[in-house]
């Protein structure tokens, strides 16, 4: 364990960022190891017969839902259906005068019924727990999924909401102002995950 690194109780080593500027936290190998051993957990943790569906938040939880739907193929050894899941209308803050404005609504294409099926629900980063709730909301607003997973790459931790993944990447703590971002060769040509 390096400096600016402390060891949480899972085990995984969780760095915490005090420097000034960008720091690339994870690289492309990284984030492919990352995904290869969400997926062996994931796939071990299911039953055998569970009925499973991959839906990520718009919008990089949508390109890591369709990796991690391509490597749970490969190792469950059969297709699994995928979708997008749009929370735009589903936010706390929509309605709010004091809040900036939301981003544009690009629509929900989850082409299967949702009810009986586990869903595993995939974002980039769980931050407050907001996007999580807006997500399981819209998810509900569809059917009535069997259970919901979440799974996510980066976990800022610091939960406004009693929500944690059931699948986590890579924990760290940065200080307020400071801003993870997730950049993913489908939308930013490049795999990082950085803070600044």
């Amino acid at each position: 364990m390096t400096a600016g690194e402390k060891e949480n109780p899972s085990g995984r080593t969780e760095k915490l960022i005090y420097e000034t500027g960008m720091e690339v936290i994870l690289n492309q190998q990284q984030i492919q190891g990352i995904l290869q051993t969400m997926a062996d957990r994931i796939a071990s943790d299911l039953d055998q017969g569970t009925v499973v569906a991959v839906v990520g938040i718009r919008s990089r939880g949508e390109v890591l839902a369709e990796r991690l739907a391509n490597m749970l193929e490969s190792r469950l050894g059969h297709a699994l259906p995928c979708g997008t899941l749009d929370i735009t209308l589903y936010r706390d803050d929509l309605n709010d005068p004091q809040g900036r404005m939301p981003p544009a609504f690009q629509g929900t294409e989850i082409p299967f019924d949702v009810s009986g099926k586990t869903i595993l629900l995939v974002d980039d980063v769980l931050d407050t727990g907001r996007s999580v709730r807006a997500a399981m909301d819209a998810l509900i607003d569809l059917g009535r999924p069997k259970a919901i997973r979440l799974a996510v790459l980066v976990d800022r931790g610091r939960h406004e909401y009693p929500i944690q993944a059931d699948y986590t990447g890579h924990k760290l703590q940065i200080p307020e102002g400071k801003t993870i971002a997730v950049h993913l060769a489908e939308t930013d040509n490049k795999d990082q995950v950085i803070v600044q």
